[in-house]
């Protein structure tokens, strides 16, 4: 095998001033190590998981009012070891520890509609959220919820919410209201905060009546806030206890928050599944958990400083929002960013990272395809002398869009990819600034995550496709999935393939010459157009409502570095799926799902795969479209409908 040759390779004064080399450091005072690799730190931080997470609570400074009685009370308990017991502390006061006149947010609509916050005004005004979500009743454990776009007022919402304790949920505007209900109903949230409209591709779009129709089918709803962005002031009669946001927020000046101190596996996110068999599991995470393995990420892994200016491309649907927000944490400044990232021009956000000395940068696999098909290259175009790194992320990008990043953007920058996942709000693969970055690798799995790919054996195997599997508890993982009380939905989400071990649902090959690893799309039904993932029962539910359709077959197809959407559909008698039709069914899933669940191509089907107990197998079918083997035949029904796929395969790679 040839010797791989580096995109880029970190310089020594790089290595020297990164958080991660002071971490380092420390650890080899307190255990009297000599560690100088990030491979060195790594295989420490598996081995002695307790140690290593006890020198990350103590790194990214932890504010607690309690301290912990010991790290995890037991790791062979998987799932169920319990991290930082004794412990008692807020999520939202980690995030606030800093109250100065330095900027916490930057806002920047599509509109080239700017706001700033400082950090002094955003603790205020987070003050005065709480007390009036206090003065309306709401107490730890109580759902606070987000149908909203990348404003200020939607992190604020949930800072002040999490400081009471209570548990913040989202969903952006650009869905459904019929998918926003399936999730955000399901946890009866007793606020819903929302808006009157938003911007994108330099339209305004009114999701008013999105929002009354979800908040109405809500019956546990005490209040629904309603944030006047897209500037159409509604009349608010339509939704019951409906109040504007400037007339909620109290007007009390100079309050201080107090944070409720609450234990390190209280409440504080519930995520969404992706909904691949019905309604999507509602996956409920600790504020400890996941406060101390973002802050990891972010400030070890990424290497994000005080100094710095951090934007992602991202919605309030995407864990990513969770994530950047918690840059907070560091004190860095926060950029949102709402709207389309390609306009006015594809070049928007670069113009943009210039204007505001963007130091770190997160998208997604498909923006740098889109930015590579329009022959740009940002770096000739724009001064990007500020930009240290490149955070990417939403679905596997191939060598070649690694090698745009450096050729077209910026030769010295740490290009991070990064992947993990909504279940644990984190990563399970992620960067370091001073590792090689290789064209089409991961650098390396995160510290303290037991990474593994394992073959159908559950064997751990090198430089093949495989499961990416933890052989470990980690902090950020769920605590538990909503109305679930006996655990039966979350050991089988992750835990019945290889007991005892998290099976994650991504193939991925770790590579033995680099440690690094390349990932190559999901294992599951989940589908990642554009890197958002997608549950295809959310597309089900809509098309087979159409009196054409009898069956409907949703498959992620992985196509030039992408994901696309094929649909299958099996007719009733008497149809035919001529061009009318087709778009038909892509107007209603433009309705009542997302433009996102729209396929990409519609072709009819004699029948859907179907186990014995009638769930619908999308899973054989996809490795079909890829190339894979199907291991579960004899599981199926009527496994000869699998010619049919075999078939047409050929024609679906052209």
């Amino acid at each position: 095998m040839a010797k791989k040759i580096p995109l880029w390779e970190p310089s020594e004064e790089r290595k020297q001033s990164a958080n991660i080399t002071r971490f380092m450091e420390r650890v080899n005072r307190r255990h009297g190590k000599s560690f100088g690799t990030y491979w060195d730190l790594y295989d420490w931080s598996v081995e002695s998981i307790p140690e290593f997470w006890s020198a990350v609570w103590d790194f990214v400074e932890i504010k607690a009012s309690v301290p912990y009685d010991t790290v995890v009370d037991d790791l062979n308990r998987f799932p169920g070891a319990r991290w930082f017991p004794g412990a008692r502390l807020n999520f939202a006061e980690n995030l606030l520890r800093y109250r100065d006149d330095r900027i916490a947010f930057k806002f920047i609509g599509e509109t080239q509609h700017e706001k700033t916050m400082t950090y002094a005004e955003l603790y205020a005004t987070v003050a005065r959220l709480a007390e009036s979500l206090r003065e309306l009743g709401v107490e730890p454990g109580d759902r606070v919820v987000g149908y909203m776009p990348n404003l200020m007022e939607t992190a604020i919402a949930m800072l002040a919410a999490t400081s009471i304790g209570a548990v913040w949920s989202s969903c952006a505007t650009d869905i459904g209201a019929q998918a926003a209900l399936d999730r955000l109903g399901q946890v009866e949230p007793k606020v819903l905060f929302t808006v009157d409209g938003y911007f994108y591709k330099g339209k305004v779009f009114h999701s008013y009546a999105n929002a009354v129709e979800v908040a109405r089918a809500i019956p546990s709803l005490k209040k629904v806030v309603v944030v006047s962005y897209a500037g159409t002031r509604p009349d608010l009669s339509a939704i019951p206890n409906a109040v504007r946001y400037e007339d909620f927020l109290s007007p009390e000046k100079g309050l201080e928050l107090s944070f409720e101190q609450l234990p390190f596996d209280h409440p504080v996110f519930i995520m969404f599944s992706s909904g691949t068999t019905g309604k999507p599991k509602c996956m409920v995470q600790g504020a400890g958990g996941i406060l101390i393995n973002q802050l990891k990420e972010l400030i070890i892994h990424s290497d994000l400083k005080r100094e710095d200016t951090i934007l992602y491309i991202t919605t309030c649907s995407w864990m990513m929002w969770n994530w950047l927000i918690s840059s907070l944490g560091a004190g860095a400044t926060v950029v949102l960013y709402d709207g389309n990232p390609m306009y006015p021009d594809p070049a928007a956000m670069w113009k943009l990272a210039q204007d505001h000395s963007i130091t770190v940068f997160g998208l997604s696999a498909s923006y740098v395809y889109a930015l590579r098909a329009q022959g740009l290259s940002p770096g000739k175009q724009y001064d990007l002398s500020a930009l240290k790194q490149i955070s990417q992320t939403g679905s596997p990008l191939s060598a070649e869009g690694f090698e745009y990043v450096y050729s077209d953007i910026k030769k010295d920058l740490h290009f991070n990819s990064i992947s993990g996942g909504t279940d644990l709000n984190g990563c399970f693969a992620i960067g370091s600034p001073i590792l090689p970055v290789y064209a089409g690798e991961l650098q390396s799995p995160g510290l303290g995550m037991k990474v593994k790919a394992y073959d159908e054996n559950g064997k751990h195997v090198w430089d093949q496709q495989a499961e990416l599997v933890c052989e470990a508890p980690a902090p950020p993982m769920p605590l538990y999935f909503w109305n679930d009380p006996d655990g039966t939905k979350y050991r089988e989400a992750y835990f019945d393939v290889y007991p005892g071990v998290w099976r994650h649902g991504d193939y991925i090959v770790m590579h033995s010459d680099t440690r690094g690893i390349t990932f190559y799309g999901r294992s599951d039904a989940v589908l990642k157009p554009s890197g958002v993932r997608i549950g295809t029962a959310e597309i089900y539910n809509q098309v087979e409502k159409l009196p054409e359709i009898a069956d409907s077959l949703a498959i992620g197809q992985n196509r030039q570095g992408d994901q696309r959407i094929v649909l299958f559909v099996k007719l009733n008698e008497g149809y035919r799926l001529d061009d009318a039709l087709k778009q038909k069914i892509r107007q209603t899933l433009k309705e009542k799902a997302s433009p996102r669940h729209v396929p990409a191509v519609i072709m009819e089907m004699p029948d859907a795969p179907y186990t014995f107990n009638m769930k619908k197998v999308e899973s054989a079918v996809t490795n079909i479209l890829h190339g894979r083997p199907v291991t579960n035949r004899d599981a199926l029904m009527n496994p000869e409908v699998l010619d049919y796929f075999e078939r047409i395969k050929p024609e679906l790679e052209k």
